[in-house]
């Protein structure tokens, strides 16, 4: 991977260029990201979508440092992946990413508050300070009255508001989400939605959700779509409202759609 200049462009949290990324050896080689170009800005939800398969998970975990690519370049708030290596790499993702996941990895013999402290203590914060931290940032996620209860004692929902508290209890500057609302029902998954939008979306932040969910597409303010590893389009909330509030070129009728009556095959 070649070592790249910064990013230059303030408003871009994330640029990739020319990512691919292949999985096994010789006969059994599989290419599983072609050619990947894409930048994240920030102040937005990004909506990474697209088929089970189609390389959404791969191409974050490279994103995340997680994985390396075959070739190409990213650069993450204007550090090239090129220079974030062992220790680096993990201090600087520690700092400035947080992870929300479909299944919500709570641990059950700790309360909400203590598993939402879990990034600060593990940073070395006390412990102390880091739960009651974690309190305030569970009462803006509306959960001000549950920060004491365990796991087994919330909703699916009321856990994975926990596991978005988690996430942005050290103020990263990069919310990544995998499949954040599959395992919610639609109630469930709008409320999440919304509540990523009014507490994770910053002008300095950058958040990137991973679905194939489409009743949330339209919390996104750009949706990315992937298909066999490759960006297939890219829509801005702007060009989605403008195609949806454009007249159609002829008003669909039987005749258009079957032919004239007096026209039998």
């Amino acid at each position: 991977m070649k070592l790249v200049r910064p990013l230059t462009e303030p408003s871009i949290a994330v640029s990739c260029r020319g990512i691919t990324r292949d999985f096994g050896d010789g006969e059994t080689r599989i290419r599983v990201l072609h050619g990947i170009d894409l930048d994240i800005p920030l102040g937005e939800i990004s909506l990474l979508v697209g088929p089970s398969g189609c390389g959404k998970t791969t191409l974050i975990s490279i994103v995340c440092g997680l994985l390396e690519p075959t070739d190409g370049d990213i650069t993450l708030f204007g550090e090239s992946h090129e220079t974030l290596r062992g220790t680096r790499l993990v201090q600087f993702r520690g700092k400035n990413i947080g992870f929300v996941f479909q299944q919500y990895n709570l641990l059950p013999a700790l309360t909400a508050a203590e598993n939402a402290a879990l990034p600060l203590i593990i940073a070395g914060m006390p412990r102390r300070r880091a739960v009651a931290k974690a309190r305030d940032i569970l009462e803006t996620v509306g959960l001000g009255n549950r920060v004491d209860s365990k796991p087994s004692q919330l909703s699916g929902g009321q856990q994975q508001r926990v596991a978005i508290a988690r996430a942005l209890v050290h103020e990263p500057r990069l919310l990544v989400c995998d499949e954040p609302t599959a395992a919610l029902d639609a109630q469930s998954g709008q409320t999440v939605m919304e509540l990523l939008r009014r507490v994770a979306v910053h002008p300095d932040r950058a958040v990137l959700v991973v679905t194939h969910d489409n009743r949330v597409f339209e919390y996104g303010d750009r949706i990315v779509s992937m298909t066999d590893g490759r960006i297939e389009k890219i829509e801005t909330r702007t060009q989605r409202m403008a195609a949806m509030s454009a007249p159609t070129a002829e008003p669909l009728t039987v005749n258009r759609v079957f032919g004239s009556a007096n026209h039998v095959a």
